[in-house]
């Protein structure tokens, strides 16, 4: 049965030679159990720069999936050490995304709980970065 949820993430970005950006957003967001997993849903807004894009993010036993749809169509799989290649779809045309995750922690049941993701990020085969999500779901 979805429910629905108040999502608090903090996202925090470092690419090459960049002072790291953080962006930390509140948020209305569903939360499901479905065939072995979580699926936590939202809307972005113009505060992520993804206006019009559904963000869920899909946890599995030792594994999160994580899935944009809408102006920008992307799907990243992390599970701890073991690289995933992705297409990065926008308007203007597609990139190819490898992450490889260095840390995934997940505490979810009924009444809410966090997800911890840190992960490595290369654009077209160069090495960008390093991406940390904290989120933490908190049933309404």
């Amino acid at each position: 049965m979805k429910k629905q949820v108040m999502l608090s993430i903090c996202g925090r970005q470092a690419y090459m030679d960049q002072e790291p950006d953080t962006i930390e957003l509140v948020t209305e967001g569903s939360m499901e159990f479905v065939d072995g997993g979580w699926n936590i849903q939202y809307q972005e807004t113009e505060l992520t720069g993804l206006a019009g894009v559904t963000t869920t993010f899909r946890v599995e036993p030792e594994k999160v999936i994580l899935t944009r749809t809408g102006g920008l169509i992307s799907e990243m799989v992390f599970q701890e050490g073991m690289r995933h290649e992705s297409l990065y779809q926008m308007d203007f045309g597609a990139l190819l995304i490898t992450v490889c995750a260095s840390r995934i922690f997940a505490q979810i049941g009924d009444d809410g709980g966090m997800v911890d993701l840190v992960y490595n990020i290369d654009i077209e085969n160069n090495t960008a970065g390093t991406v940390d999500y904290h989120l933490e779901i908190t049933p309404k």
